[in-house]
């Protein structure tokens, strides 16, 4: 059994994706389900671009 991903919370909300433009974490999840059930959309406040992370 693999360890949990610390950067997943217990209701599988990704807390601080790193942002791929500018390597912030300030980013919030945009939305939870993107086109398939492993990508989510979020926002980079930083360089304010959105992104998608895979899970």
């Amino acid at each position: 059994m693999r360890g949990l991903d610390p950067s997943v919370d217990t209701t599988g909300e990704t807390e601080g994706a790193e942002c791929p433009y500018c390597g912030s974490t300030d980013t919030e999840r945009e939305h939870p389900k993107g086109p398939s059930l492993c990508r989510s959309m979020h926002f980079c406040n930083a360089c304010e671009q959105p992104f998608e992370k895979f899970e």
